[in-house]
């Protein structure tokens, strides 16, 4: 029977290596299916083969639960076997994370830690043991449990210690971090988190570091993450740029490993030949070995003579060789997050620093270039134009999110690239986009509510529209408080946005109902971390006192917020905003030099950012200071070239009221969408191995008027937000 066995799984292995994964399944199941009794092992082996062929390459999750579940029953007969009851033990796991059970998902790999604990000290009981405590922590998130979570990660660095593995040290110390990001509060332990990192990187051999090439991506990405919470775009933009560095060293890399794996099938056919000379076999196999050599190298980890355990966190999409950014090696097989997703992210990590420095060129290639990754994806999982999130598997369902809010992400982006150009229709049809995605996949997507009502916000501002501007800042805040875990630096901006539309309105009671918003937040502004909800307080604040006619103290408060703004933010177009508004103050100071100097930095400012509105309020304000000083000459120039801005940006206005999307973007309408509740939001918003919360700050613009004069101004503050979405 032992043989009839072998032969099945041979012939299951020729089908798989063919593609033809229903004839290995159903190879296999002859052998569980038999009127012969097998022995248990065999029957166990082959069910395990079973589930992984289904996890691998189907939505068949229940089926895969089924024989494992039968696995378990068959295992507690055999009285060793530690290995077989481990991988049963981790599979099993990875099915119920696929369905969302989570109860029954932490017991089995409780029952995991039980078995490796009581199998004694071996390297491998230790690696099985790092593999269930990075499940458990991963399901503990699931849950919110921050400490939970941590604790298991700290038993996996533990083992990884013990065995002196620093790769692995550094998979679990980065997992730490991450979770700290997410949760976020104490900021010693953040930080500490963070130098932990950077020591256990730095002990890695050069070389080893170079191959452990999804560690360093994690890192980096970790590293930035932190850097933007805290505003230090200075210190975190060498990390975008050894990021962008990788991701093009690994794509070379990648393409010449498929160039190999072309190279190794031809030559396994060549051997396949019969009738070859023996000298001729011997050369092809010397160069197929190689290749192979070559190939697993390149791979980073080694197997150690290892059956490789496939994650199944990521959907089922087959993957090539090299199409993977691994983490930690089997049986933990570790990955943060698909090759693609990384990618992406880079691109999305270039956008939200390119852009607060006008390289909007760059960003729309890298918009562009990340948006191609995400749809390539979504297709590869089956999501098409007309898929609805009620369509998708639930097996499907995590990964979708990851990709569906990382296309949010970079829409919401190039919404504030289009606004700050002026170039309203384009922004328009991006936005309608989020709205649209919004609307077909509601819970997935749910924590997109505030942003796409903040950018209707936005929108409605830069279009003049004031009063529908205010109630899409309001109704943002509101929906953050209710959608966000953390919400609290969203409410904020959202609550200063509101402020500024309120401001432009320029009644009495409408400054009166933004001194409201702005009071309360202006005495909280210095318990947030980092200085981006400081910076566009102050801005407002700023604002309103010189309403107020209190020029002084508008300009030690807008004084403040340009320092930290060009400290910390380093966001061109803010720097103009403040820039301008300080320039106006000191007109009507009656400083006329230093008016002069500040309105032609702003104009300089505004034109490299292609920022329209921005010079028309920039050239109305030297308007009046060539009025003050009878400067006749530069007086005249400056109001023609003011008057061919305003009439390009009226005529952009135009057409932006006359689209078909105008009104629906600024009416005062709630987005309506019907809620499914047989999705398990929880197990929809969260991710693998603490991958969901990406915790990245995106900018917004923030429009705001010319107090002094008829003109207004649309200007952006940027401002991020530290909401723990999990994707």
């Amino acid at each position: 029977m032992e043989a009839v066995a072998e032969g099945l799984w041979g012939l299951a292995d020729y089908h798989e290596n063919k593609g033809e994964i229903g004839k290995a399944v159903k190879c296999l199941e002859a052998i569980c299916q038999s009127q012969v009794s097998f022995f248990p092992i065999v029957e166990v082996k082959t069910r395990l083969r079973i589930a992984t062929l289904l996890l691998k390459h189907s939505h068949n999750v229940n089926h895969a639960k089924a024989h494992l579940e039968r696995s378990q029953l068959l295992l507690k007969s055999i009285p060793s076997c530690f290995e077989l009851k481990c991988r049963a033990y981790s599979l099993l796991s990875q099915c119920y994370h696929l369905v969302g059970a989570i109860l029954p998902q932490k017991q089995i790999l409780q029952k995991g830690l039980e078995l490796a604990a009581s199998a004694g000290y071996e390297i491998s009981m230790k690696l099985w043991s790092c593999n269930f405590n990075s499940q458990l922590a991963n399901a503990l998130i699931i849950e919110g449990d921050y400490r939970g979570s941590i604790s298991a990660l700290e038993c996996g660095y533990a083992c990884a210690r013990e065995i002196g593995y620093p790769e692995l040290q550094m998979f679990f110390a980065t997992s730490i971090l991450h979770v700290h990001l997410m949760q976020w509060d104490d900021d010693k332990l953040v930080e500490q988190a963070v130098n932990k990192c950077n020591e256990i990187w730095e002990s890695i051999d050069s070389n080893k570091r170079q191959q452990c090439i999804g560690l360093l991506f994690y890192n980096e990405l970790l590293h930035i993450f932190y850097r933007l919470r805290l505003c230090d775009y200075k210190n975190a933009a060498p990390h975008v740029d050894k990021l962008d560095a990788a991701m093009k060293a690994d794509m070379q890399q990648t393409q010449h490993m498929q160039e190999m794996m072309k190279e190794l099938n031809a030559l396994n056919q060549s051997l396949s030949r019969s009738g070859l000379h023996y000298r001729e076999r011997a050369a092809l196999s010397e160069k197929q070995a190689l290749i192979e050599e070559q190939l697993r190298s390149m791979n980073g980890f080694s197997l150690n003579g290892r059956e490789s355990l496939e994650p199944v966190y990521f959907g089922n999409v087959r993957r090539t060789p090299g199409d993977k950014l691994q983490m930690a090696p089997p049986p933990i097989d570790g990955e943060w997050l698909p090759k693609s997703a990384v990618y992406a992210l880079v691109d999305l990590m270039a956008v939200i620093f390119g852009r607060p420095k006008g390289l909007f060129k760059e960003c729309g290639k890298r918009i562009q270039s990340g948006i191609s990754i995400i749809q390539d994806e979504l297709v590869k999982l089956g999501i098409t134009d007309a898929t609805r999130e009620v369509d998708l598997q639930h097996s499907a369902i995590w990964m979708a999110g990851v990709y569906l809010m990382l296309l949010m992400q970079f829409l919401e982006n190039k919404v504030a690239v289009e606004l700050t150009r002026a170039e309203f229709v384009e922004a328009q049809e991006a936005l309608i986009q989020m709205k649209t995605l919004f609307m077909r996949f509601p819970t997935i997507l749910q924590a997109s509510e505030c942003i796409i009502e903040m950018l209707r916000g936005q929108y409605s501002h830069s279009v003049g529209c004031y009063n529908e501007a205010t109630h899409h800042y309001i109704e943002a805040a509101k929906a953050c408080v209710v959608q966000l875990t953390d919400s609290k630096s969203m409410q904020v901006m959202c609550q200063v946005y509101a402020a500024v539309s309120y401001i432009c309105i320029g009644d009495a009671e409408s400054s009166s109902q933004a001194l409201d918003l702005i009071r309360p937040v202006y005495g909280v502004m210095d318990s947030f971390v980092g200085v981006r909800e400081k910076t566009g307080v102050l801005f407002a604040y700023g604002l309103l006192l010189m309403k107020q006619q209190d020029l002084q103290e508008a300009r030690n408060r807008l004084a403040r917020g340009l320092q930290l703004t060009h400290g910390y933010l380093g966001n061109l177009q803010l720097v103009s905003q403040y820039l301008t508004i300080l320039g106006s103050l000191a007109l009507a100071l009656h400083d006329t030099v230093q008016a002069r100097e500040i309105l032609r930095s702003s104009l300089t400012l505004a034109k490299k950012l292609y920022d329209i509105p921005t010079q028309i309020w920039v050239l109305s304000v030297l308007t009046g200071l060539y009025q003050e000083l009878g400067e006749r000459g530069n007086e005249m120039e400056n109001s023609e070239y003011q008057t061919k801005r305003t009439e390009e940006l009226q005529k952009r206005l135009a057409d932006a009221h006359a689209s078909i999307h105008h009104i629906e973007i600024v009416d005062k309408t709630r987005i309506e969408v019907l809620q499914y509740n047989d999705l398990d939001i929880k197990r929809a918003m969260a991710g693998s191995s603490m991958g969901a919360n990406l915790d990245i700050p995106e900018s917004i613009g923030l429009r705001a008027p010319a107090p002094t004069l008829s003109s207004t101004r649309l200007g952006d503050i940027d401002t991020g937000r530290r909401g723990k979405r999990r994707i």
